[in-house]
This record gives structure tokens, sequence and C-alpha cells, in this order.
């Protein structure tokens, strides 16, 4: 498989300081394995953590039950499905697949093409699960969102970016990456589809390159 890297930052957490990044336009058996030898232990321990703080179920990361490999098996050599990772200091920090063949929602935007994200999940050690975490590394999900949206520029989409959130990441996609909430989907298990218009991403990159 040939892989492209791109140079990329992440804000460390511990220090506030940028620290150098790679992003890749695959998921490869690297990711795949850091997934399962870092990734599921660490999610395990953030579960029982959680569990012991006596906090509500609504609490759990939603995302746990995700398997990439099963994911990533799912949607390999289908074209219409790109994937990307980010990796940092020999980890991969988080991970996208994408879907190019999907239609806007939006009144303004109905039936143009817009890049979907099947799938976008940050490592267990860069969320904030309880008050007081202090993600490792912050800025995962926004390098994401920029290749999905960069993509969609390449693709002559103009920007337009869709997906189905999870409750827990809704915060990040409405009031970071600035989508609309089109409300819940009863043909996807209920969760609520946002979509980002030209404009929104446009704004977007340009408050990330301001940053």
């Amino acid at each position: 498989m040939s892989v492209e890297v791109s140079r990329a930052y992440l804000l460390d957490g511990a220090t506030g300081q940028m620290v150098d990044a790679q992003l890749w336009d695959a998921i490869t058996g690297r990711q795949l394995s850091d997934w399962e030898n870092e990734w599921m232990p660490a999610l395990q321990m953030t579960i029982e953590r959680i569990r012991r703080a006596g906090l509500g179920h609504e609490q759990l990361p939603q995302s746990s039950h995700w398997d990439w490999r099963r994911k990533v098996e799912h949607f390999r050599d289908l074209l219409a499905n790109p994937s990307f990772s980010v990796m940092c200091q020999d980890m991969t920090q988080g991970m996208m697949i994408l879907d190019t063949l999907r239609g806007a929602r939006l009144v303004s935007q109905h039936r143009k093409p817009v890049i979907y994200v099947e799938y976008l999940e940050n490592a267990p050690w860069n969320r904030r699960h309880q008050p007081g975490d202090q993600p490792r590394f912050c800025g995962v999900g926004s390098l994401l969102m920029r290749a999905a949206i960069e993509l969609s520029i390449e693709e002559g989409f103009k920007g337009r970016v869709g997906l189905h959130a999870l409750p827990q990441s809704i915060p990040f996609y409405v009031n970071h990456c600035g989508m609309v909430d089109l409300g819940a989907d009863a043909s996807y298990q209920n969760l609520r589809y946002l979509e980002l218009t030209p404009e929104q991403a446009d704004a977007f990159i340009t408050k990330g390159n301001k940053q």
C-alpha cells in the first residue's frame, strides 16, 4: 500500500507546546496494531475508572464498541471510502473513514455532493472523560476534520461535509467545527445528522490558519 504522509502539528496537553505530528492518507496495519494493543487497554481502564467513580452510564465512551479492524476490512479497497490517520510520537492518535458518494441534506445544498464521515475517533488518552482530565494531545479531531474538508474541496464538493454524531461528540462538531444540526435521524439509530456548508468549511479552515 502506498501511503502519503503530510506534516502536521498537535498541541501537547501537558506543556501547551505544539509538537510534530503526521497525517497519513490511510489506516494501515500499523494503526490497527496500535488500536488493539494501546487504545483498547486504555479504553478499558477508562471505563473502569468511570464506573468506580459512580458516574452514570452516559459518561461511558460511546464509541467503545467500535471495532476498527472490522471497519477497515469492510471498506478496504473501496475507492469511495478513503481513510486517514494521525500519528504523533510514534503512536496512532486518531483515525477516520470517509464516504465520497453522499448527497447534502441542507435545503441550501440539497442533493449537492458531500464528503460523509463514516467514523472518526480520537485515541482514549486524548479525550476528556471526567472533569479534570487532561488530554495528552489536542487538535486530533480538528486535523481529521480539516482532512475531510480538504478532500471535499479536491473532489469539487466545495468543502461540504456531513456526518451522524454520537451525543458526546455533538459539542465538538457544532461549537468547534461550526456544523449545522439537522436533528435526529430516525433512519440512523436516531443519531443527529450534522452538515458543513462551503462557507462554514472556509471559516473552519481560516480559524485553524490563525491559531
